[in-house]
């Protein structure tokens, strides 16, 4: 590794390998600002150098706003969150592989994964979707996807007060739901242009190769592959394949379908940018009993909130704060952590005060941001 002298680094520098006082302790991780607190204390320790095999990531101010959201998911909690995430990810990476390449993948390696996936929910529910929502920045893959409609499935699986057995069938299906998009051509699901009726009826067969690969290649019960079968179906009858509707469609497919729109819109697309939580949970509020089963959706705002865990919204002092917890009882007053405060001070140690917007009157949210629009803020300043 590259010897850098701790007099040339200064407050605010970014690197994009991780950065070590020596090889067995990390001084900072790739991508984090090195913060002064942090100099102050090489100083008192006599410690002049420092050691990287990457460079100084030249800095922008999207980049640097980005990092500084990013010190929320650096702390021991959230990296665990990450490391579990990570694991279940590689996991789930390595199986939808083989079914892609048509080879075995045996029941008890999906048991395994939703059981890792089920435990993790259970230990830290929120922590999971703030990473889902804002940890992962927008990046979101086949694999993401499927994981991250399996986590909100299980929270409104949880908030229904589903029995065990069942809640596992519920995950199970929502981690394959999409599975038959491995059997739809490259082309056709990273086309960004519009779909000919033809791609597009090749793509309305997913469900179909869904329900396939989890009732005769992996050999899942009914129970576990109509959930599949049926999550694009619509709640007025207007869906795919069969165009069922209402109570036609099995419950476990309906939880899909509203967690599976929500996770479409805010991860990035070949065709369009994601949305801010909010965003996503405004669209969905516009449904009015068309796509979706008005009772689970209900359920789902009442687990996710207006403000989904994680957003950032500015107040109207002209702080910036992170949700860290909603009321289903007080849903646009949520427990919020600030983040920048209305003097303009940044909290890069994510150690800002907490404020109970159900008990401080004198504030509330004038509105969700996302760190584009902050970050143009701090290029006009």
């Amino acid at each position: 590794m590259k010897k850098i002298s701790v007099d040339q680094i200064e407050a605010g520098q970014r690197f994009s390998r991780p950065v070590y006082i020596d090889e067995d302790n990390l001084f900072v991780p790739e991508g984090i600002p090195v913060r002064e607190r942090d100099l102050e204390r090489l100083r008192k320790w006599e410690i002049t150098s420092l050691y990287c095999d990457g460079a100084e990531i030249s800095e922008d101010p999207q980049a640097a706003l980005n990092a500084f959201f990013l010190r929320a998911f650096t702390s021991p909690r959230q990296k665990a969150i990450t490391t579990n995430y990570n694991a279940l990810r590689s996991a789930l990476l390595e199986i939808f592989g083989r079914l892609r390449a048509g080879e075995q993948v045996e029941q008890d390696e999906i048991h395994r994964l939703v059981t890792r996936l089920l435990q993790l929910i259970d230990l830290h529910p929120n922590d999971v979707v703030q990473y889902m929502l804002y940890g992962m920045q927008g990046e979101a893959g086949e694999v993401e996807n499927a994981l991250n409609t399996a986590i909100l499935a299980t929270l409104v699986g949880r908030k229904m007060q589903m029995p065990r057995h069942r809640l596992v069938v519920l995950v199970t299906a929502a981690v394959l739901h999409d599975a038959g998009m491995l059997r739809i051509p490259q082309e056709i699901l990273s086309k960004e242009g519009k779909l000919t009726p033809e791609e597009r009826r090749q793509i309305q067969t997913h469900p179909i190769h869904s329900y396939k690969i989890i009732t005769r290649e992996i050999g899942f019960p009914e129970e576990v592959g109509v959930p599949a079968l049926q999550h694009q179906e619509r709640w007025d009858g207007n869906g795919y394949p069969r165009r069922i509707a209402r109570d036609s469609i099995q419950l476990e497919a309906r939880i899909i379908a509203v967690a599976d729109s929500f996770v479409a819109m805010v991860s990035n697309k070949p065709y369009r940018l994601s949305m801010i939580g909010y965003t996503a949970i405004r669209n969905l509020l516009s449904d009015n009993g068309t796509r979706f089963d008005p009772d689970v959706l209900k359920v789902f705002i009442q687990v996710l909130g207006i403000y989904p865990i994680g957003s950032i919204v500015l107040l109207s002092d002209a702080s910036v704060c992170r949700v860290l917890r909603n009321r289903s009882s007080a849903p646009l007053k949520p427990l919020v952590k600030v983040i920048i405060d209305a003097g303009g001070r940044e909290f890069v140690d994510d150690d800002g005060p907490e404020i109970d917007l159900a008990e401080n009157k004198s504030v509330f949210i004038a509105r969700a941001v996302d760190a584009n629009s902050l970050a143009e803020q701090h290029r006009k300043r």
